[in-house]
């Protein structure tokens, strides 16, 4: 039976939905009260009450969530966006812990990356609609999916399900506000220190599109109290390449599994 302790609410990445946790939900229930709410502007999320929408939106939105169903202070987790809106909460006093997964937001104005990660974040879009009629076929293969998902998402797409992989396409094309989140560079994570509650920047070792080589710098310097750990042999998406690895990644950073063993 989950704990007496908060509850976990996983925040998923730009251009995905709840299903992004759907792995790894079932490896946190025992230990606590799990909410994977889909954002916004999102495949199965609320709809956007201004345009063009901003992150501050999306953190206003899930603040608000949190208020729905009561939850003061829960765990946080966030993937990419959604390690953006966990900090953000954090700072708004929301959280308990922090645990944000390749978080975006750590650019800077002028430096370029933004633009490098949101037009990767964004390629393909026109060609995967065109395809999307065979998609199912075409995912039916391992090596296709593997393939198809390591440019920018995992370097084990193989591992997920041909349904898996239609699904995470479909999240893909339906959100509204893909062009609209991190479109200008003040959407960035400002400096905090001293943290609100404990806060694990953990980032994908094999991320492709949110580097740590381009972002891990900044992270540590705006963060500098923040524990700062690599997810080996994962990709952008390190859920799909090994939720296994998430799930203890997150019950380490929640204090429910004392010792981790990655």
């Amino acid at each position: 039976m989950p704990s007496d302790g908060p509850a976990i609410v996983l925040l998923h990445g730009l251009n995905a939905s709840e299903n992004a946790w759907q792995d790894v939900v079932p490896l946190l229930r025992s230990y606590s009260e799990v909410y994977a709410p889909t954002a916004i502007g999102h495949r199965g999320g609320p709809p956007v009450q201004r345009r063009p929408a901003t992150i501050r939106d999306v953190v206003d939105w899930a603040e608000r969530y949190l208020d729905e169903q009561h939850l003061q202070q829960p765990h946080l987790v966030g993937h990419s966006m959604g390690g953006f809106v966990a900090i953000e909460l954090a700072r708004r006093g929301r959280a308990a812990t922090v645990c944000a997964i390749s978080p975006g937001g750590f650019w800077s104005s002028g430096d370029g990356f933004r633009e490098q990660t949101m037009g990767k974040a964004l390629s393909g879009a026109a060609m995967a609609r065109l395809l999307r009629p065979i998609t199912p076929f075409v995912l039916k293969s391992s090596t296709m999916r593997r393939l198809w998902f390591q440019g920018s998402a995992a370097v084990h797409g193989d591992r997920i399900t041909a349904e898996r992989g239609v699904e995470i396409i479909d999240d893909y094309l339906a959100c509204t506000i893909g062009k609209e989140i991190f479109s200008t560079d003040d959407q960035q994570i400002a400096p905090l220190d001293p943290l609100p509650c404990p806060i694990t920047l953990a980032w994908a070792e094999k991320d492709a599109l949110i580097r740590v080589a381009w972002y891990g710098q900044n992270a540590r310097e705006r963060l500098p109290q923040a524990t700062f750990e690599i997810l080996p042999d994962v990709g952008h998406d390190a859920m799909m390449d090994d939720p296994s690895l998430v799930a203890r990644t997150i019950l380490a950073c929640t204090g429910a599994v004392k010792n981790r063993k990655n």
